[in-house]
Formats: structure tokens, C-alpha cells, sequence
């Protein structure tokens, strides 16, 4: 939130400027680790600057962990784009592949999952739901795709996303820790190959429709927020 007169462009373009600095130091150096102090060194500027902005440290990380989701969740919305269920499993895959050899600040993400669980609730909760969007966005394309008879109806939607989401994080983390010796592309393909020969086996093997239903209560509880 933004102290003093209203922003122009120019404080606007600055502000993003900001957090994306911001977001290499966090990535770098952890929460714990960020002060005002060393985000304004590298970014160049006086605390008072920051200040402009900003409320303190913890609104400047809300802000940026909120500019970084909305852009991860943009971008893998075009990915998807004209696809089908399988070749979108494939695409969501492909987008955080590509988000985590990028460069440095898809650490950021991981850094903070762990280190937000007991020590600040508003990341904790703000990295809670994009993991809640993510897999009801995941889970969304496999139950398309169980509806049109590409991938068979007796796989539970909601634990193969949960455990294609859980690949994709033990992956990246194992990126971050090995890049040297850990190919992410090589075991994407073989995870994605694997994956999509068991969703696409037997799809005419139907789910019983009351045992669907079943499941939509119980999904309740999961919902994208």
C-alpha cells in the first residue's frame, strides 16, 4: 500500500521495480534473513524509498509474493490454451519447468513455503491458496477429460492432482539443491510419459456415477478459494 501523494507511472513502474529486487533478496536470504535495510542496498535506493510504498517488510513481501502468483497462474492459463486434458497436463508441467531453470527467483516460492508455515500467517495463507488453485486447476482438466472419455473415469481426480503437484515441487526443490546433477527435462519427460499412459489406459472403463457423486462432497473440503 502506498504512502503519501498518489503514484504516477513513473512511481508505479518504480514499486514493481521494488519488488522484483525485493524477490531476488527473499529468494537469496529467506525472510528472516531480508531486512529493509539490504532490499534498499540492492536495489540502490534510501529506506525512505522502500517506505514510499510500502508499509514495512512484511506488506512488501505480501505484495510481491501476490505480483509473483498472479504471474506464475497468467502464464500457465495461455499455456493451456486450445488444449486438450492430456496435452494440458503436459503444458502445466512444461510452464514450471521452464519457471524453475529460469533463473533464481522461482526459489523464492519453495524458500518461503517453508519458512512461512509458523512464522507469518498472511504468506502462509496467500501460498495455501495458490496450492489449493493449483491442484483444483489440475484436477479440473482431468475430470474434463474423464467427461469427454480421454482419460478413464476410474482414477480419483483429486489424488492424481495432488500427486502431479507433488512431483513438480519434490523436482524443483531437487533443482535447487543439484542443478548439476539433476536433469528436471529428462525426468519431466519420463514423469509426463508415465503419467498419461495410465490416465489414457482403458478409458472406456467408466466410474460408477454414484461413486462420482460421492466424491464431489467429499471434494467440498478442497475447493479452490
Amino acid at each position: 500500500m502506498q504512502v503519501g501523494a498518489p503514484a504516477t507511472d513513473k512511481g508505479q513502474k518504480s514499486r514493481r521495480e521494488l519488488m522484483a529486487i525485493a524477490i531476488d533478496c527473499f529468494a537469496r536470504f529467506g525472510f528472516q534473513g531480508s531486512s529493509v535495510d539490504r532490499i534498499a542496498r540492492m536495489a540502490g535506493v534510501t529506506k525512505g524509498a522502500i517506505y514510499y510504498h510500502f508499509r514495512d517488510k512484511e506488506d512488501l513481501l505480501a505484495a510481491a509474493v501476490a505480483d509473483r502468483i498472479e504471474e506464475f497462474e497468467a502464464r500457465v492459463q495461455r499455456a493451456c490454451e486450445g488444449a486438450d486434458p492430456l496435452q494440458a497436463l503436459r503444458s502445466i508441467a512444461e510452464v514450471c519447468a521452464d519457471h524453475a531453470i529460469s533463473n533464481d527467483r522461482p526459489r523464492f516460492i519453495i524458500t518461503l513455503m517453508v519458512e512461512a508455515i509458523e512464522t507469518n500467517e498472511e504468506i502462509s495463507t496467500q501460498l495455501r491458496d495458490m496450492m489449493r488453485r493449483f491442484r483444483a486447476f489440475v484436477r479440473n482438466w482431468i475430470k474434463q477429460g474423464q467427461e469427454a472419455g480421454t482419460i478413464r473415469g476410474d482414477r480419483d481426480a483429486r489424488s492424481v492432482a495432488a500427486g502431479y503437484v507433488s512431483w513438480i515441487l519434490g523436482a524443483e526443490i531437487q533443482l535447487y539443491q543439484d542443478p548439476e546433477h539433476f536433469d528436471f527435462r529428462s525426468a519431466l519427460s519420463v514423469f509426463l510419459d508415465q503419467l498419461t499412459a495410465d490416465l489414457g489406459a482403458n478409458v472406456t472403463r467408466a466410474e460408477d456415477p454414484r461413486t462420482r457423486a460421492g466424491r464431489r462432497t467429499e471434494e467440498g473440503a478442497d475447493k479452490a478459494p
